[in-house]
């Protein structure tokens, strides 16, 4: 079937493009008041809208067919190299979530002064600014633009050049709604975006699924090796078929047991940060922020999957050559090609147009936000020069609008030079392990200063730096390759946490005045003796029930609607037992931990 736009076709896309212009617009005319605003929509988004921006963020264009990938390696099971991170995502929804809101920060490089003291804490804060700002929200712009590129020239058949002029246009369109609507705008927009690529990927998988070149679930099934259909990877033992997922033991525990409180990674940061802070903060009071980031994981790893699963169950029985050929994560765009009728073709087309505009409109916002706030603001043209609160806010909101558009052109121009998504995700991930235990104590335990951040945010670039130019002549040592995983990971794990506690304990801890302030405005629980005089470690164990509650709601709910699509009732049944006994127990912790 060819892959040519029909007048239908285009109609729907130009339809969808101009409704989310004109939503963002819209319901962002109050950002040009003030830079609070522009980047925490006033602090009035209701839970919903919050949660539903978040999911939508972390629905990339490269998402579906990322999953595609994992699915043809290794079946349903691939997916726990992004499902392990459900206990990281639970413990920002009940250990942080409100003390985000409680802070009053606009970003979480701010929040590093509010915490810290010293030359230190506004060095860390500054590049905090430009670290995470710029530099690496440049690489995930980069990132999600190669797997725009890579759609686009699959589907249409086009040539570098003509696809990098189709995502330079649609970029030129997120950068104008992000620059005016802000982020009461972008989350309004992101909320129509994901159901819009929701609902273009659920018709998606209903075609193929049930077209007469797979004939049903049933039929799928039956073409399909029973390995491929389990949602749990084999460990420690020889597949027995070779395209079952099967990991060592270290792998295993470094999914498990380590990656989701050890790791940085944007969108799943230990304790909160980045645009997930962002959107808690931007909530109404700490309840809504709570329930803003319940929301967000039970669509981000319940309910989204599913149908690009499906599809690329499908994929794999079609076009079982992909592997082979390299091209596994195009399958789902094959898919798309190949099954959809006339205007579908559109829609779909407009579904990952919509999930590549929520996530970069998100990141020129977000990156906006520091360069604005912790760098402009707070180095280089602060309040006091300015005489008038109006002529401030007028002045900070135009530099915002102005950050925007750089940060959109410095990611077009990074694109050009990026080669590998998946070398950018592997840089992204290695270069954060590490620092995630010191994003999490430091709200739990007072000792936690400047010089430990600074030490776990640096070490890992040291590390994979040595372990991927130095050791490379000693590799592999004692029979282990120090350059791939689980032991490249483990050894920047091991520095890291041994260098940051190293510095904590050789260094001064932060100043008792401003660990005193930041406690009376935060309320934080743990290690605060010293400095609250109470020991604020026996509440915690009503966090952790909580915790573990969520935990197995998402995985129930995730595994239960994953057997109702296979149409294997009993386990559905019991697993979504599960989620009603979890849920309902977790209303009634919540409630009483609200008291």
């Amino acid at each position: 079937m060819s892959s040519a736009l029909t007048l239908w076709d285009w109609g729907i896309i130009v339809f969808f493009l101009l409704l989310f212009v004109g939503i963002g617009v819209k319901a962002g005319k109050s950002s040009a008041l003030n830079i609070q605003e522009y980047f925490l929509g006033g602090r009035r988004l209701p839970w919903w809208l919050a949660g539903g921006s978040m999911v939508a963020t972390t629905f990339a264009a490269d998402t579906p067919l990322a999953v595609t990938e994992l699915v043809y390696k290794n079946g349903i099971a691939g997916n726990w190299l992004w499902w392990n991170a459900v206990a990281g995502g639970m413990l920002t929804v009940f250990f942080f979530a409100a003390y985000w809101h409680r802070s009053g920060v606009m970003t979480d490089a701010e929040l590093v002064e509010l915490r810290y003291s010293g030359k230190a804490a506004r060095f860390l804060r500054g590049f905090r600014a430009v670290y995470l700002g710029l530099f690496m929200n440049v690489l995930i712009i980069a990132w999600v633009n190669l797997a725009m590129l890579s759609l686009l020239k699959v589907f249409f058949d086009l040539q570098d050049t003509e696809a990098f002029l189709w995502l330079a246009g649609m970029m030129v369109l997120v950068m104008f709604y992000a620059s005016l609507s802000g982020l009461k705008g972008i989350a309004a927009t992101d909320v129509v975006q994901f159901v819009v690529a929701m609902g273009g990927c659920i018709a998606l998988a209903l075609f193929v699924l049930h077209s007469e070149s797979v004939g049903g679930m049933q039929a799928l099934k039956s073409r399909l090796a029973e390995d491929r259909l389990s949602f749990f990877p084999a460990i420690g033992k020889a597949a027995e078929n070779g395209h079952a997922m099967t990991i060592g033991i270290g792998s295993f525990l470094a999914f498990i047991g380590v990656q989701w409180w050890a790791s940085w990674m944007p969108g799943a940061e230990p304790g909160g940060g980045g645009y997930i802070a962002q959107r808690l903060m931007s909530t109404r009071s700490e309840t809504e922020a709570v329930k803003a980031g319940l929301f967000f994981q039970i669509l981000h790893y319940a309910l989204r999957p599913w149908p690009w699963i499906v599809v690329a169950l499908c994929a794999v029985v079609l076009y079982p050559d992909l592997l082979a050929r390299n091209e596994a994560r195009y399958g789902f765009v094959y898919v798309m090609r190949d099954f959809l009728p006339e205007g579908l073709r559109g829609l779909l087309l407009v579904a990952f147009m919509a999930a590549y505009m929520s996530t970069i409109s998100t990141q020129l916002n977000w990156g906006a936000s520091y360069l604005t706030g912790d760098l402009y603001r707070r180095f280089l043209v602060p309040p006091a020069k300015f005489s008038g609160q109006a002529a401030l806010n007028r002045h900070y909101v135009v530099v915002s609008k102005l950050f925007t558009v750089l940060l959109a052109i410095a990611g077009l121009i990074t694109t050009l030079y990026a080669n590998s998504i998946t070398g950018i995700w592997e840089f992204i991930i290695e270069c954060g392990a590490g620092l995630g235990l010191v994003l999490i104590l430091r709200w739990y335990w007072w000792r936690v200063n400047a010089w430990s951040e600074i030490t776990a945010t640096i070490v890992p670039l040291i590390v994979y730096f040595i372990a991927k130019f130095v050791l490379v002549q000693w590799d592999p040592v004692w029979g282990l390759s120090l350059r791939e995983a689980p032991h490249a990971y483990y050894l920047t794990v091991g520095m890291t946490t041994m260098a940051w506690i190293g510095v904590t304990l050789l260094t001064p801890p932060t100043d008792i005045a401003q660990l005193k302030a930041f406690y009376e405005k935060v309320q934080p629980l743990g290690w605060w003796k010293p400095i609250s005089g109470q020991d604020g470690r026996r509440p915690l164990l009503g966090l952790l029930i909580a915790w573990g509650l969520g935990v197995g709601l998402v995985y129930s709910l995730l595994f239960g609607i994953g057997y109702a699509v296979l149409l294997e009732f009993l386990p559905m049944a019991i697993n979504f037992f599960i989620a009603v006994v979890c849920g309902g127990t977790l209303f009634f912790v919540m409630k009483r931990l609200q008291k």
